[in-house]
């Protein structure tokens, strides 16, 4: 049975949906160059050399040149692959630019795939969101993925997750299974909000 708190979270997902699509080619170029400034200063201060992130989608804030730069230096980095029983694989990305498409449409890596528990070695997880509030408390875009990755982990790294400045919100509806993230990436900041986790 559907509760309030998934009808919020249906109707503001719809909301953010819609205003990323509305953005111009030129608005998610300057998106992308923050991003990628941003998650490269975010690497040297945590000195990592393996970090999780994901491949964007057109709407998305741009992450691919940053991953293909971080490739370029020599940084290890997982890109999820979605499965169908709600878990999360992971494939080290290369440089080539080959994507395939994934469960639900989105770009996904084409290289080796290994299982859900390569991802409990890197320094840093960079994930997806829809909006982020000042608490950590993230709103991913209702599968799950990330809130079982980041939920299962023993020793979770920091988590930080990629939206556009007007994606900070005040507060998010949440449930129990939400996970909250160490902080956020935008294009103009980066912010920690919520203490690493033990």
């Amino acid at each position: 049975m559907s509760t309030d708190v998934e009808h919020e979270k249906r109707a503001l997902r719809a909301e953010l949906r819609e205003r990323r699509q509305l953005l111009s080619d030129a608005q998610r170029a300057t998106a992308a160059s923050g991003i990628r400034e941003q998650l490269d200063a975010l690497i040297e201060a945590h000195s990592a050399e393996s970090i999780s992130c994901f491949l964007s989608a057109m709407t998305e804030p741009g992450t691919r040149e940053f991953v293909a730069a971080a490739v370029q230096r020599g940084i290890r980095v997982l890109l999820p692959v979605t499965r169908a029983d709600g878990l999360l694989d992971w494939a080290v990305a290369d440089d080539t630019d080959e994507t395939s498409e994934g469960l639900f449409g989105l770009p996904e890596p084409t290289g080796e795939v290994l299982g859900p528990i390569a991802v409990n070695d890197v320094d840093l997880m960079i994930i997806p969101a829809a909006a982020v509030d000042s608490t950590g408390m993230r709103l991913g875009w209702g599968r799950g993925y990330f809130d079982k990755t980041i939920g299962s982990m023993e020793k979770c790294p920091p988590v930080y997750a990629v939206i556009y400045d007007s994606e900070v919100l005040e507060s998010l509806p949440r449930e129990v299974h939400d996970q909250p993230v160490t902080g956020i990436v935008t294009p103009t900041r980066t912010l920690t909000l919520s203490p690493s986790r033990p």
